[in-house]
């Protein structure tokens, strides 16, 4: 992957900094993007124009995202829901859409964009995050589609539960109640999520794109066992 350019937005969290980290190691000439520094491009990706570089890019992460927005959906504001969409899912498709000019033109290229499990089963209380990561699978399957012939992939990783800084700093009375629901036992690490977004991005994963791929350690398993379990 030497001489190849990726991007990795919401760089400074704890994902996006594992990515970003991996694809480094991959050999890759990584540029960060996020609200704020440090990072290589500084913007707010639902408002700010898309600069000229990304036209460069070889590998797109779309990870930047909002993910601390909590209301039931009878209480969520106007502005909440906006926000969330704006970022998570307009966000990702600028992002995205400059990207793919040169993409198309070099006639190759990775798109990867971070979802999440609450895309697929919904989350209480994030009325708004789960519909813009339902969003982005739509958006990424339409994407695989229209560039499929053009050398051009394009999947979602769907992580569980991550122990990223946000995650850890959780009261202990809710990670409490969360990790017997994992049957692993315990929370991703970002370098975990980070090796799946490498495979991804590489040269042996051409073959493979509209994909939605759950990263969650058996989280939604059926655990009930009428028997012993050895």
């Amino acid at each position: 992957m030497t001489g190849r350019t990726a991007l990795v937005t919401g760089a400074n969290g704890g994902i996006g900094a594992a990515i970003a980290e991996r694809l480094r190691a991959d050999g890759l000439k990584v540029l960060t993007l996020d609200i704020s520094g440090p990072c290589d491009i500084q913007l707010d990706i639902a408002t700010d124009p898309m600069p000229a570089v990304l036209a460069e890019v070889d590998v797109c992460v779309s990870n930047a995202g909002i993910v601390d927005t909590i209301a039931p959906t009878h209480r969520m504001t106007g502005e909440q829901w906006r926000r969330d969409i704006d970022v998570n899912l307009t966000g990702a498709f600028r992002v995205i859409q400059a990207c793919l000019v040169g993409m198309r033109e070099r006639g190759w290229g990775r798109i990867v964009a971070i979802s999440s499990l609450a895309g697929h089963d919904g989350l209480p209380g994030q009325v708004a995050y789960a519909a813009s990561k339902a969003g982005l699978h739509g958006m990424m399957r339409t994407i695989a589609t229209e560039n499929a012939k053009r050398g051009i992939t394009a999947n979602c990783v769907l992580p569980g539960m991550v122990a990223t800084p946000k995650a850890l700093a959780m009261p202990d009375a809710v990670r409490d109640r969360i990790l017997p629901l994992i049957p692993m036992g315990r929370f991703a690490e970002p370098a975990e999520i980070a090796g799946l977004v490498g495979y991804l991005a590489g040269e042996s994963a051409g073959y493979l794109t509209a994909q939605e791929i759950e990263m969650h350690g058996g989280l939604g398993l059926n655990t009930m066992s009428l028997g012993g379990s050895r």
